[in-house]
């Protein structure tokens, strides 16, 4: 496995997309960054990290000789591979917040950004975009940000904190291949934030309504049990969890 370490780049997502447009990377080419002068995170948003104290980096999943039906499975993969990376390393309170950011403590210590890259109307590869808290202690006017170093007290080797990421992210895109989508559907509802607990959400007028998160469609839309007992199905961009 390739890993390409940067002392900054502006985003590794795009870094690691623009080598790919010139070369044939092997899969799970991996390009990690100490500085990411323009991170970017979900619907346009930028990503805060302090330089040197954070994992920030991306992984080509190269999809040439594999179908996938439902692209949102591999958002649920790298969740999956996170989280378990995580409980490995004992994090307390883990949760995914639909569709991909890890929480501990019900804190976001994680993001994600996935961009896929088709190719005569298929799915070649995927961009794994993955910016992860880890040894930070101070973050501006972001009260709902923590890191590992803050949770647990103590510092992690970004080297090995890497490592573990990128086996499970091997191991879960195996279990895809293979074709386990009923298991790695369970799993990832198992383990998302606020399930069946009475929650506030917005939606994209700006309206504000409670609900129960049930499960998520195979497009990755958000299901909620809303009063009356009818279950909605929303995309990201339609409704926004307010914890």
């Amino acid at each position: 496995m390739l890993i390409i370490k940067l002392d900054a780049t502006d985003s590794t997502n795009s870094y690691l997309r623009a080598l790919s447009l010139h070369n044939n990377l092997e899969d799970f080419t991996t390009v990690v960054a100490k500085t990411q002068t323009n991170g970017r995170g979900q619907m346009g948003a930028s990503w805060e990290s302090s330089g040197g104290m954070n994992l920030t980096f991306s992984v080509l999943k190269n999809f040439k000789e594999v179908e996938i039906s439902y692209p949102f499975y591999i958002s649920m993969v790298v969740s999956l591979a996170i989280y378990k990376a995580l409980k490995d390393l004992n994090i307390p309170r883990l949760s995914i917040k639909w569709p991909n950011d890890i929480l501990s403590e019900n804190k976001k210590i994680c993001g994600v950004l996935i961009e896929n890259v088709i190719k005569k109307n298929n799915l070649d590869h995927s961009i794994l975009g993955i910016g992860l808290n880890v040894n930070q202690i101070y973050f501006d006017n972001l009260p709902k940000a923590s890191s590992l170093k803050l949770i647990t007290g103590q510092n992690f080797n970004l080297d090995e904190l890497l490592k573990g990421v990128l086996e499970q992210l091997k191991y879960y895109f195996l279990e895809l291949e293979k074709g386990c989508l009923a298991s790695l559907k369970t799993n990832y509802e198992a383990h998302l934030f606020r399930k069946n607990k009475p929650s506030t959400f917005k939606d994209a007028e700006g309206f504000m309504f409670t609900g129960y998160i049930k499960a998520v469609s195979l497009n990755g839309n958000l299901e909620i049990l809303l009063e009356d007992n009818i279950i909605k199905a929303y995309s990201l961009k339609e409704v926004t969890l307010l914890y």
